[in-house]
C-alpha cells in the first residue's frame, strides 16, 4: 500500500470513525436472538435461565445488535408450542429487565397476551412468525401501541412445516403472501414503515426453496417494505457445509447474510452478532464505496 493510503487509514480510524458508524448503522440493523427456551434447534438451554439470557442480551448488544428479540417458545422444526403462561414467565422479566440497554426490545410470539405483556415491560417490536394470522387481533395491538413488527412466511405450522413442502414458484407465492399480510396490517392501522417482511428461511423450505429465496431475494424487496432475513445457523446451511453442530455454521450464516444485503435486505436476525457486523460493515463500506 502507498504511504498516503496508510495515512489515510490512520485519519479515519482516529477522526472518522464517528462518522462512519453513523453511515453503517442507517445501512443496517442487526437482531439479535435471545432465546429463553430449553429446545430451540441451535441454543436451546444456553440462555434459558433469566440471568444468563439478560447477560446473554447485554453482551449482543456490546457486539452491535440494534434490535434483541426476545422468545420464549421454540420453533424449530416439529416442535410443540407451549402455553400461553410459560411463554408469558420467560419473556417478560426478561425484557424487563433490558429496557434502557441500548438496543430495541422485541418480542417473538405468536400470542396476543404474551405480546401485550411484553409491550407493557419495555418491547417495542413485534415478530410474529404467523404474520398475524394465528391470532388476528395482534396486528391491532401493533397499531395502537406503535410498533415495529415483523411478518414472516411459514408454510404450515412448526409441527407440520418440513414435511414435504411443495411451490411450484417459492419466491411467487411467497412474495404474494407478504404482500397479503402486509395489507392487511396496513388496514389494521400498523403504518408500512412500521412493518418488515421475512421470507421464512427454513419454515417449510426445501433447501433449494432457501437458495433461490436467497438469490432472488431483491424481488421481495421491491414490494418497499424492510426486509428481515433469518439464515442464522439453520439446517440447509449444514446440509451444504457438512457442519452437525449449528454452532459452527457461523461463516455459512455471515455468508448468506452479506448475499442478502447486497440483494437489498437491511435486518439481519442472528445468534453471532459480532461476526455478522463485522461482515456487513465490509459490504456496506464496499458497495457503498465509503473507503475512497
Amino acid at each position: 500500500m502507498a504511504v498516503g493510503g496508510d495515512e489515510r487509514a490512520l485519519r479515519w480510524a482516529e477522526a472518522g470513525h464517528a462518522a462512519y458508524d453513523a453511515r453503517v448503522a442507517a445501512a443496517f440493523r442487526i437482531m439479535g436472538i435471545v432465546n429463553v427456551t430449553p429446545d430451540s434447534f441451535s441454543d436451546g438451554g444456553e440462555w434459558f435461565e433469566r440471568d444468563a439470557a439478560i447477560a446473554h442480551a447485554r453482551q449482543l448488544v456490546a457486539e452491535g445488535a440494534a434490535i434483541l428479540d426476545v422468545g420464549g417458545e421454540s420453533t424449530r422444526p416439529f416442535s410443540d408450542p407451549v402455553s400461553e403462561d410459560e411463554e408469558r414467565a420467560r419473556v417478560v422479566p426478561v425484557i424487563a429487565a433490558l429496557r434502557d440497554r441500548g438496543a430495541e426490545l422485541s418480542v417473538d410470539t405468536m400470542k396476543l397476551a404474551v405480546a401485550r405483556d411484553a409491550i407493557d415491560a419495555g418491547a417495542t417490536y413485534v415478530n410474529d412468525v404467523t404474520a398475524f394470522r394465528h391470532e388476528p387481533a395482534l396486528a391491532g395491538l401493533v397499531a395502537e401501541h406503535g410498533c415495529d413488527c415483523c411478518l414472516m412466511h411459514m408454510l404450515g405450522d412448526p409441527k407440520t412445516m418440513q414435511v414435504d413442502p411443495h411451490y411450484d414458484d417459492v419466491v411467487s407465492e411467497v412474495k404474494a403472501f407478504l404482500e397479503e399480510r402486509a395489507a392487511f396490517a396496513v388496514a389494521e392501522g400498523v403504518a408500512e414503515e412500521r412493518i418488515a417482511l421475512d421470507p421464512g428461511i427454513g419454515f417449510g423450505k426445501t433447501v433449494a426453496h432457501n437458495l433461490e429465496l436467497l438469490r432472488r431475494l431483491d424481488e421481495i424487496v421491491a414490494l418497499g417494505f424492510t426486509v428481515l432475513v433469518g439464515t442464522s445457523r439453520k439446517g440447509f446451511l449444514g446440509t451444504l457445509t457438512g457442519r452437525e453442530d449449528p454452532h459452527e455454521r457461523v461463516a455459512g450464516t455471515v455468508a448468506t447474510n452479506v448475499l442478502a444485503f447486497e440483494r437489498g435486505a437491511t435486518v439481519f436476525r442472528v445468534h453471532d452478532v459480532a461476526a455478522t457486523a463485522d461482515a456487513l460493515t465490509v459490504a456496506a463500506a464496499t458497495l457503498r464505496g465509503d473507503g475512497a
